[in-house]
């Protein structure tokens, strides 16, 4: 979760040479850089698809996973996801493989805001209960996701120490040892996204209109995806989400927010290293993580 993406120079004129060497269909087509990702830098691919260039030593396993996967789950999902078009294949011009996916339209909510907060919420609840459902047997798992939160706690510990503000630490750590005490997922794994904070959702109309970056698909417990009801959306609509869901206990909902706030001390962190112009660092993201920590003490879901 912390590791940051390698610095290897990604350049259009390089996006060109492999389609043209590759996919000449698409060779015509602009190319545009797109701000932001983590493990991949993406780039516009005319006005329907985009090209994805692995960064991070993991992301062409990643890549791999959502093309596996994505065609799958995508048909009975109801919200926009991305589908792969074509696969690149290692060569002397890039020496990993990479991926032509469909452009899901909208603005990433760390570049935008959600003002129809009803609609938001009736939205990701829907996407998720789509989503979660039974994993196959084959279904892939995660070391550093989709578990119960007592799994993470030296994960939380770090981003803790590191940005937890002083005035808030005690309440912040009560959410933490509350989730860590509650009763473990009793169901099967399910499709978990795994990574559905405000980079990785898409808004258009001032609400929800689709979900990227699939790279930590995993099985495991919903609580991981229902922490969006604190990261992703707007004060006041997690019980919305939780009566529209309806499917999560009392003891997944206090997983769901103890993950909601390691993942706002992630946010903060990552907000903090681009402050400061770390490797990584995503300077949005601390304004984001500060606002998700404070709903997830506002908000106690019952």
């Amino acid at each position: 979760m912390t590791d940051p993406p390698s610095t290897s120079e990604i350049t259009a004129t390089l996006v060109r040479d492999l389609l043209r060497d590759q996919h000449p269909e698409f060779a015509g087509l602009s190319v545009r850089e797109v701000p932001g990702g983590w493990d991949n830098q993406q780039w516009r691919l005319g006005d329907e698809l985009a090209v994805r260039i692995p960064r991070s030593e993991r992301a062409p396993e990643l890549q791999r996973k959502e093309c596996r996967w994505l065609p799958v789950l995508a048909p009975r999902l109801p919200l926009p996801v991305p589908l792969p078009v074509r696969i690149g294949e290692p060569s002397a011009r890039f020496p990993k493989s990479w991926t032509v996916m469909t452009w899901v339209p909208g603005e990433p909510l760390d570049r935008s805001s959600i003002s129809r907060g009803d609609h938001a919420a009736d939205a990701l609840a829907a996407f998720l209960r789509a989503l979660h459902v039974e994993a196959p047997a084959g279904a892939p798992t995660a070391p550093d996701r989709g578990g119960h939160p007592s799994r993470y706690t030296e994960g939380f510990d770090h981003f803790f120490q590191a940005v937890a503000p002083h005035d808030v630490a005690d309440e912040v750590r009560a959410v933490q040892d509350d989730a860590v005490a509650a009763a473990a997922w009793g169901g099967p794994p399910v499709w978990v996204h795994g990574d559905l904070h405000p980079a990785n959702v898409v808004v258009a109309d001032g609400t929800l209109a689709g979900i990227i970056d699939f790279g930590d698909l995993c099985a495991g417990d919903p609580a991981w995806d229902l922490a969006a009801a604190w990261v992703v959306l707007p004060a006041g609509a997690a019980q919305r989400f939780f009566d529209a869901y309806a499917r999560a206990d009392e003891a997944t909902i206090r997983r769901a927010r103890g993950l909601a706030a390691l993942k706002s001390l992630f946010l903060m962190l990552m907000g903090h290293n681009g402050d400061q112009g770390l490797p990584g660092g995503k300077p949005a993201w601390g304004p984001a993580g500060r606002a998700a920590l404070d709903r997830v003490l506002r908000t106690a879901v019952v």
